[in-house]
């Protein structure tokens, strides 16, 4: 359970930190909201192996 409070905050964290990301150096690919999509599943699929290898 430690380990999951532990990587729910970095996900929140991760998240906050590409939102307020300030512009900077030259124009690059934008991060949009398939990037979050893909992190957010990731994140789930982890729990969901986490879980299932505590039974």
């Amino acid at each position: 359970m430690k380990t999951l409070k532990l990587l729910l905050t970095f996900i929140a964290l991760m998240i906050s930190f590409l939102t307020f990301a300030g512009p900077g150096g030259p124009p690059a690919t934008p991060i949009d909201g398939g990037l979050g999509i893909l992190l957010a599943g990731g994140a789930l699929y982890g729990i969901k192996q986490l879980r299932r290898k505590e039974k």
